[in-house]
């Protein structure tokens, strides 16, 4: 099944976007996606990476991931040739689905189970929709264009009980939420105050007090924190049996975030902002973090997200997928937990879901009372839908085989 054409979709009232198929020989398309920067995505794709496979079969995917990792420069990390390869493995593992008959959970090597939790990111209808924005108020969009009754952000700051009622009414009992991050914008991350840290704490207070241990609160401190404050934090917290502590340093050094978990009562997850198995195999072998998060879009795909969730299976290490970006990564990540026997819970965002993630894409995992599971189907189980490429902002690209 050869690859005959590389095509890359961008919508410009979702910049952050860069959705990419795989046309083969048959007539079969597969399906990726990938979040920040997606002209320069686009731009390394068509100049680099659809001259290095266009013309290979598709079911080859290990081989072409060992091809686009092989190069001089941008083999690690999540930048943009780590972005671009995560957007192509994807595709292929939803194409290979596809030619199999099997559903990507399957064709990964089988499921562990047929469902699993979620919980809530607690995103409005337009938060990280802006142009390079993804952390600290800049990205928030509060009450912007796009309304419902998921404006959960907004929720958190001003009506935190309320929110996770509602939230327990759906029947999800896990929820994340960063009342700090205007503190460290406010700080450079180098200290808070005992105003800052008062207000940050409220909204994790008012959800015990109402709701008791009913609902797991996860705290996101989005990579914006020296260690010294993040400490101050987190010991903040320990009281309130928060269910982990999300990237609370940058992660530049194992051992500074080693150090960190080490001195902390709470549970610590990273990171959604690594790329490659390597760096996560730094992450695991250190023992810096108690929860291994990875994003499918920023790390390498399904296959490097597999290999990652192998091992922190074999340091007895649970793993989690990211999911505040796009509908492809986030099936691609649920097909993901149902394959991997160390999947705690999977993220999700009920005003992306219930909101613009139906504007993009034909179907979207399942959810019920808590609980996700995959599209039904081959492959990841979902396309583009035909309205996308009738829209008045869209911007498409497409490199044939000319073999």
């Amino acid at each position: 099944m050869k690859i005959t054409g590389v095509e890359t979709i961008q919508l410009d009232n979702f910049p952050n976007l860069l959705w990419l198929r795989l046309h083969t020989e048959d007539g079969q398309t597969g399906l990726g996606e990938t979040f920040l920067g997606p002209e320069s995505v686009s731009a390394y794709v068509h100049e680099t990476a659809a001259h290095q496979i266009l013309g290979l079969d598709s079911r080859d995917i290990e081989g072409i991931r060992h091809r686009l990792r092989d190069t001089y420069v941008g083999f690690s990390g999540s930048g943009v040739e780590m972005r671009g390869a995560s957007a192509i493995d994807i595709a292929l593992w939803d194409l290979l689905g596809k030619h199999s008959g099997l559903p990507v959970a399957v064709a990964l090597g089988g499921r562990t189970r047929n469902e699993i939790a979620l919980y809530n990111t607690c995103a409005g209808y337009g938060y990280v929709r802006q142009k390079y924005g993804q952390t600290g108020p800049s990205s928030w969009s509060i009450n912007g264009d796009a309304t419902g009754p998921y404006e959960d952000l907004d929720g958190f700051l001003n009506r935190p009980a309320e929110l996770a009622a509602s939230l327990l009414d759906e029947g999800i009992s896990a929820m994340k939420i960063w009342p700090f991050d205007q503190a460290a914008v406010e700080s450079g991350g180098l200290d808070i105050t005992a105003e800052q840290l008062a207000a940050g704490i409220a909204p994790f207070e008012a959800i015990r007090a109402a709701h008791g241990s009913d609902m797991k609160i996860m705290a996101e401190l989005h990579s914006m924190w020296l260690p010294g404050a993040a400490q101050k934090i987190a010991r903040a917290l320990e009281p309130l049996d928060i269910y982990w502590i999300e990237d609370p340093i940058k992660m530049r050094s194992m051992d500074v975030l080693a150090d960190f978990t080490s001195n902390v009562n709470l549970p610590v997850a990273a990171s959604e902002t690594l790329g490659t198995v390597e760096a996560f195999r730094d992450l695991i072998n250190r023992r810096a973090a108690d929860i291994i998060m990875l994003d499918l879009g920023f790390t390498g795909g399904l296959s490097e997200g597999r290999r990652i969730g192998n091992m922190a299976e074999a340091a007895q290490l649970p793993i989690t997928a990211h999911d505040c970006t796009g509908p492809v990564v986030f099936a691609a990540s649920v097909h993901l937990s149902m394959h991997l026997p160390n999947a705690l819970i999977q993220e999700a965002v009920r005003a992306f879901y219930t909101g613009w993630y139906t504007e993009i894409v034909t179907q979207l995992p399942h959810i019920d009372h808590g609980m996700v599971s995959p599209p039904d189907g081959p492959g990841l189980g979902m396309e583009l839908r035909p309205e996308v490429f009738k829209r008045a902002d869209l911007r498409q690209r497409v490199s044939n085989w000319e073999g």
